[in-house]
């Protein structure tokens, strides 16, 4: 009795704490892995978003009582113009805010205006869809921005040295304008984990979390290239190879000197080593320079390889970049016996028949339904156009315009089986919805993407088959055959308690001790 009391003992106070607390380490372990691999998909995804390139861009800083804050760009990214208007509560100067946008707009041809998708984002949206109906000669358009770490951009010491002659307010502007023109080289210079990746971030090991993130940017980056006479500072640290100092070295020797003509000149900056170059030329663009292939993702080692190609297809090679048919007849094994390799050489293919071409989507602007500005205005069976601001592991947000995203549940994504909703959307798509349900005290909106399918046109319907007459009592009129009862079968009796097997093994170690 001792020696069970004892173990008893151990196991309650020593053994199961022990186990259970180990047991919730790795179950947290592995729970933190998942939702950090989730964030940075989703970040990803949010860097990863289509561009809408250089172009005449307004971005604007929604607000109610501080104002709307307005900064036009030019399709460098300089800063052209800012203003302040005050169209609502408590000023309400609505024609006058109107009147100074259509300046705005028309003194520097603005073609697109984007929205910070914050506090009085839908007012300023129905700001600008007034304007375009009073000023139809504008032909501007308009986009809702996510202005995710744009305050903490503008508040930084990055966004202070960078736009110094700017309030933070109006720096705010400028980085939804940014955003608008390039995403990836603007979310470069915030720091990830104040993106706002997913919900619960704050929870997990923050600094797994900020190596997760960090390496997702320096892959986005590295994927899409950088421009070397154009980016900033903080984008240049994020290419492999290149740290801050190195990029801060190669701003000041692009402002004194001038712009890079080739990327052999990216040498003569201080700190650029060999190891260096050779690591990040391939990440870096020289568009319009001294030699064609700097504005492609081809590394100048297998600059000869390319030059051999294009003397086989038996055009200058400023040609074959801008003639991607003379590449036919050409197939990389035929070039197979050289050092470089079967994949660079397909790589080498594929980048001369679409020099500098980009991974990210093509530019799309979603359309939010007028008149929805608030969840009170929603109704079920509502078919909407949104952006998908998150994706989870049991669904994704949609931004349907009402300052309140909605959640499309993971059965509810499409007409199969849906494992990851990875698989079918991803963050920035647009997207059809239809409002199933809205809960306006816990502001709560459950969309779904799955559409009742209507038959086919012309494909009669199929006619329902005939019911079997029912008699009156109730019984089908035609009944199956009740099988014969069958005599009662009496169960052998059980064995007694001392026949049992239990009790013939008692006894055999009774007999043997």
């Amino acid at each position: 009795a001792w020696l069970l009391d004892t173990v008893r003992r151990a196991w309650k106070m020593k053994i199961f704490p022990y186990v259970q607390v180990e047991i919730e380490g790795q179950l947290r372990e592995r729970a933190e892995r998942e939702v950090v691999q989730l964030y940075a998909r989703s970040l990803r995804d949010l860097l990863m978003a289509a561009p809408a390139g250089a172009r005449m861009v307004m971005g604007l800083e929604p607000g109610l009582r501080t104002g709307v804050k307005a900064a036009v760009v030019d399709p460098a990214g300089t800063v052209l113009e800012t203003v302040t208007v005050f169209p609502h509560q408590p000023k309400n100067e609505w024609d006058q805010s109107i009147d100074a946008l259509a300046s705005l707009i028309e003194r520097h041809g603005v073609e697109i205006a984007g929205i910070g998708n914050g506090t009085g984002s839908r007012e300023t949206d129905r700001l600008l869809s007034d304007l375009a109906k009073r000023r139809p000669e504008l032909k501007f358009s308009k986009v809702i921005v996510s202005e995710a770490g744009a305050s903490s951009y503008a508040s930084s010491r990055l966004g202070a040295r960078e736009l110094a002659e700017l309030e933070t307010p109006l720096r705010a502007a400028v980085s939804v304008a940014h955003r608008l023109q390039d995403p990836l080289a603007e979310l470069a210079k915030v720091e990830s984990r104040t993106i706002g990746v997913g919900p619960y971030q704050h929870d997990v090991n923050q600094a797994h979390l900020s190596r997760a993130l960090g390496a997702v940017v320096e892959d986005c980056v590295a994927e899409v290239g950088v421009d070397l006479n154009l980016a900033s500072s903080a984008l240049l640290g994020r290419v492999p190879g290149l740290s801050h100092r190195l990029a801060d070295n190669i701003v000041a020797v692009r402002s004194t000197v001038g712009p890079f003509r080739t990327r052999e000149e990216m040498k003569r900056v201080p700190g650029v080593t060999d190891r260096a170059f050779e690591q990040a030329a391939g990440f870096l663009r020289v568009y319009g320079g001294d030699q064609p292939l700097d504005g492609t993702r081809i590394h100048p080692e297998s600059y000869g390889l390319a030059q051999r190609i294009a003397e086989a297809a038996g055009r200058p090679l400023a040609e074959v970049l801008n003639a991607p048919e003379a590449l036919e007849g050409l197939t990389p094994e035929q070039f197979g016996a050289d050092a470089a390799g079967l994949p660079t050489l397909t790589d080498i293919f594929e980048e001369l028949r679409d020099p500098g071409r980009d991974p990210r989507p093509t530019f799309r602007v979603a359309t939010f339904k007028e008149g929805l500005d608030e969840l009170t205005d929603l109704r079920p069976g509502m078919i909407l156009e949104g952006v998908v601001t998150n994706v989870a592991t049991f669904g994704a947000f949609v931004d349907i315009g009402v300052h309140q995203d909605g959640l499309v549940h993971v059965s509810r994504l499409a007409d199969r089986f849906v494992k990851d909703p990875h698989e079918v959307v991803k963050t920035g798509d647009i997207v059809r919805v239809k409002v199933i349900e809205v809960d306006v005290e816990r502001k709560r909106i459950a969309l779904t993407m799955r559409f009742e399918k209507k038959p086919a046109a012309g494909l009669p319907a199929r006619a329902a088959a005939p019911r079997p007459a029912r008699e009156a009592g109730g019984g089908p009129t035609r009944q199956a055959p009740r099988r014969k009862p069958q005599p009662a079968q009496v169960a052998a009796p059980r064995p007694a308690s001392s026949e049992t097997a239990m009790a013939a093994a008692f006894s055999r170690l009774l007999k043997r001790s």
